[in-house]
Order: C-alpha cells, then structure tokens, then sequence
C-alpha cells in the first residue's frame, strides 16, 4: 500500500428536497384542501477516524464526494425520504484544514470520532405547512436548501508511542521489523525508507506503537535527501529513539547532525524524552564498543544503550526499555 499523508478533496452535501404544493383531490370531497408534504433533508457528509488506516492513498484517486439529496415531498401530507449520510473514514492523526491549508478545523486524535464536514441542506417546506384561518388554500411551498460544498485539506501526522529517528541506513528499519509485526523495505543503501512505517510492539502483556522515519542528513531542513518532510509524524510522538551506527567514525557529529534537523523543524522536538541507541554493536570488538559508549555518554544526559538486532536478548532488552518510556 503506498502512503500518502495530505490530499485535497471536494466535499458535497445533498440538497434538500422540495415541499410539496399537492392539494387533497378525492371524490365527494369538494373542498380537500392543501396536503403536500415537507422535502426530505440532504445527506451530510461526515468524517470519521478509522483503527486500520495508515494512509489517505484512497482519497488521491477519488476527489470529488457528494452526499444523496433528500426526495421531495407528495401529497398526502407525505415527507419525502432523506438522503443517506456519507461516511468518509480517514486514519487516526488526520488533521482537516480549510482550502487554504492553514486554518485547522478539526484533528482526529481517538478511534470513532466523527466530524461534519458539510451539512446537508434542510428538506423544503410544503404548502399544508402555509394553511391558516385566513388562507384555507395555500399554494406557496418552499424549495429546499442547498447543501453546504467544501474544499478541504487533509493532513496526516501518524500516532504513536515511540518515533524512531536517525541518519540513513543506522539500521532504523531493521529496529523495526525486529520488535514489531512490520514488514518495512530492508537494504544495505541510503533512504531505504521512503515513507514513516509502522509497527506494534508487545512486552509482558502490554502494547505500543512504533514509527520509523526516513533517514535525515544534514541539510534536510533545506530539502536536501528527503527533506524533513515526514517529521510531522513525530510530532505526536511521546517519546524518540535515536539509533546511532556504532560504526560512524564520529558518533557526537552524526547525533548532532540529526538533533540539529530536529531543530530547525521545531524546538519542540527537542523537549521529548529520548533514548539513544548505538546499533550495529555485532560489528565491532566488544573492549572497543565499551569504549565508545562510556566516551559518547559522557555529554548526554540521556540513557545510552547498545543494541544488535541480530540477537534476541539485546532486541527484548530495548523493548522492555520502550514500555518503560510510554507506562
């Protein structure tokens, strides 16, 4: 499934239905009088946040929704049937913003919420509703109301516990696919990972959500690789795991690197809890791997762990390490 996390769509809600202006016609009946129905109201068009959605991939190829239209009204005091409610369903996270993508109108953060996005128009009135002492035969009915129409934006920004973060190729999807049910891209090349991936985790009966976020190098937040375009989706996030290659021959500069993209997003990034990780231990002489680990922390006052995700231990370790940062 290819993922898509902002899309410009057309909302439409149904009009609603004419009344009626029919007047009682039977036999022996001289004087039947006005009998015409209300219009049915138009359908609306409603959003609502759905559990297995991680992408609006299906709204890119259909733009344009419009709600059923109320049935106008008969004779017989009849109301005509209203127009059934479009259900749009989006992923947790979306964000809904007017057509100038700026003006937030409503962010999905909980499973079932729903949202209006357009009203559908109210049904007409028909001419028994104009009857009176003095006006015993009305013809006037109204026609009923035009639904509202909307362009709207939607942005995703995914939902989760921990967001992993990192330079490229540090190992990120590999973390992933080895302490969740994921099944991200895996090679040995810069930008693997073209789009956030994500994955549940489990730990002694308890559950949480993981998002891998293409690599950053520096530059990013001037566009250069993929930009810091996907850094959205950690915004949301409680908590980050910076992973680290143990074999980077400088490990401040490459944490730097990241953080400072971070940055330069938004500050606010940097105000999350943080456990770094040092990946790839398997790679390098043990004496050497304590020596880098005891020279790299002394600058941060963050946890610094170790990690291989070639061994069982050292995989069931960070996440029992995850579930603590989330509890």
């Amino acid at each position: 499934m290819k993922f898509l996390d902002q899309v410009k769509i057309y909302v439409k809600a149904g009009n609603g239905g004419d009344g009626s202006p029919s007047f009682r016609r039977e036999k022996f009946i001289e004087f039947g009088g006005p009998d015409g129905g209300d219009g049915g109201k138009g359908g609306s068009i409603i959003l609502k946040a759905e559990q297995n959605l991680n992408t609006l991939i299906d709204y890119r190829y259909q733009q344009h929704h419009k709600a059923q239209r109320g049935e106008n009204g008969s004779g017989q005091n009849r109301t005509g049937k209203s127009g059934e409610n479009l259900i749009l369903n989006v992923p947790l996270g979306t964000q809904v913003f007017e057509e100038d993508n700026k003006t937030l109108l409503y962010d999905f953060t909980k499973i079932g919420e729903e949202f209006v996005a357009a009203n559908g128009g109210k049904g007409g009135l028909g001419n028994t509703r104009f009857k009176s002492s003095t006006n015993r035969a009305p013809k006037k009915y109204t026609k009923g109301i035009i639904g509202e129409e909307f362009i709207i934006w939607l942005q995703l920004k995914t939902i989760a516990d921990i967001g992993i973060i990192g330079l490229p190729n540090a190992g990120k999807s590999s973390l992933l696919a080895a302490i969740t049910n994921a099944n991200p891209k895996i090679a040995n090349y810069q930008f693997t990972t073209l789009n956030p991936n994500l994955g549940v985790a489990s730990y002694d009966n308890k559950e949480i959500t993981i998002a891998d976020i293409p690599g950053l190098i520096e530059g990013a937040h001037e566009g250069t690789g993929l930009g810091t375009q996907f850094l959205k989706h950690i915004e949301r996030c409680k908590s980050l795991l910076h992973l680290i290659d143990i074999t980077n021959k400088d490990l401040i500069k490459a944490y730097n690197q990241v953080k400072n993209e971070l940055k330069n997003y938004s500050s606010e990034l940097l105000k999350k809890k943080e456990l770094i990780v040092l990946n790839k231990i398997d790679l390098v002489d043990d004496k050497i791997v304590k020596k880098l680990v005891d020279n790299f922390s002394k600058s941060k006052k963050c946890e610094v762990l170790t990690l291989s995700t070639l061994e069982k231990k050292s995989v069931s370790k960070i996440k029992a390490k995850l579930i603590s940062y989330v509890s």
